[in-house]
């Protein structure tokens, strides 16, 4: 069932801001833990960082308005350097003014022609040039598309192949700003709030700060996390009779210039942290979309789709899977829960750490589905290396879904 703020009084403690006052007990010891938007969070600048949504599509769609793309030919583009420079300039057909590469775009113009870019960032800019100049007239694939930017200079911001299908970072965000306004408490979706450690409990109503906020964006790619936090979803209880609360939550990403694919990732999360680590993370699913040739086409018909249908769908089937899962009981003795773990390839000893975090969390030994996909979850976040602990966590959404 859904809990609005006023009914959800004895989940947690009173918290103000932004003219909120409740917070919601959680338990962490549940679901996974994933930790993208926290890299995001501690590797991103003050700059790179906005306060709005608003203001984000301000600063990428003033970008792209500021951009023009072009497909020209590898072998008309010469490239120019002066004894004296530090930097190369490019030369490219039908222009008279000199484009200045980027970091990125240097980067993806050697790849593009086979030279090794951290080898010729390392030599003086003339002979670094001649590298790159002979690399060009060599260059096979014979199209390449620009995109270039002109803010007081003309600044080539990427160079892909000439079938890349560009998606606007700007697009996406619009696609945001479609079920989720501002993004600062104007609709459900907003910028999340903080997990008091203290309490274990989440707070909705945080000042959105350069610190706080979850909207960032450089000149390589854009990242979003919103999250439903002010209208808590009730999955069951917990051990001690407590209501096992959940949030709706939702990050998408893109690179306008090449550097990532776009992606859509949506979860059910029971709390988010100072340094934005989401805890207790169930029902996660995430579609990419390669920037290929009819990418723009994708984009609008499954990506841009499949976030409002998220946005605006009923939690009911999640709660009902939450709930199918807790009453099918498959496995009474010790014996049997053993054999159930050891079919679907756990090892002896993971078999044992399984049902020992299930009796130290739960109180007793696992007997239902939801039981072991805790058990399971439980020591994939001990594993220390991303791939096994993925593997683990995938056996148990396995799980999840055909107790559904």
């Amino acid at each position: 069932m859904n809990i609005d703020v006023a009914s959800a009084a004895a989940a947690g403690t009173g918290s103000s801001g932004f003219g909120g006052s409740q917070s919601f007990k959680v338990d962490l010891s549940r679901g996974q833990r994933i930790g993208r938007v926290s890299s995001e969070w501690f590797s991103r600048p003050d700059d790179e960082r906005f306060l709005s949504l608003s203001e984000l599509f301000a600063a990428v769609r003033g970008r792209s308005e500021r951009s023009r793309t072009r497909t020209v030919e590898s072998v008309a583009i010469r490239v120019e350097a002066r004894a004296d420079a530090e930097r190369l300039t490019l030369a490219l057909p039908r222009s008279d003014i000199p484009v200045a590469p980027t970091h990125w775009s240097f980067g993806q113009l050697c790849s593009l022609v086979g030279a090794p870019a951290s080898y010729l960032r390392d030599l003086p800019a003339p002979l670094a040039g001649v590298n790159l100049q002979h690399g060009l007239l060599s260059h096979r694939a014979e199209l390449i598309k620009t995109l270039e930017a002109e803010d007081g200079r003309i600044e080539l911001r990427a160079v892909t192949g000439p079938d890349y299908g560009r998606i606007w970072d700007h697009e996406l965000v619009a696609a945001v700003m479609n079920i989720a306004g501002n993004g600062v408490g104007d609709t459900r979706w907003k910028i999340p709030g903080v997990l008091d450690w203290a309490t274990m409990t989440h707070n909705p109503f945080v000042d959105v700060t350069k610190e706080t906020t979850t909207l960032y964006a450089s000149d390589r790619n854009v990242f979003l996390f919103l999250v439903d936090d002010a209208h808590p979803i009730e999955a069951g209880r917990l051990p001690n009779g407590d209501p096992d609360l959940y949030f709706r939550g939702f990050y998408c990403w893109n690179s306008e210039v090449g550097s990532k694919t776009l992606g859509i990732a949506s979860f059910y999360l029971r709390a988010v942290c100072m340094n934005r680590n989401l805890w207790g993370v169930e029902g996660f699913e995430e579609i990419s979309i390669r920037h290929s040739k009819f990418a723009a086409q994708r984009f609008a018909h499954e990506a841009a789709p499949a976030l409002e249908n998220f946005a605006r769908s009923s939690p009911a089937p999640f709660i009902a899977g939450v709930k199918a899962a807790r009453e099918r009981i498959v496995a009474r003795k010790d014996e049997e829960r053993e054999a159930f773990l050891r079919k679907r390839g756990f090892s002896k000893a993971e078999t044992a750490k399984v049902i020992a975090a299930v009796l130290n969390e739960e109180g007793h030994p696992p007997e239902s589905i939801f039981d072991f996909v805790q058990g399971i979850t439980a020591i994939a976040r001990a594993k220390p290396h991303q791939d096994a602990r993925l593997e683990i966590e995938g056996k148990a959404k396995a799980l999840l879904e055909r107790a559904a």
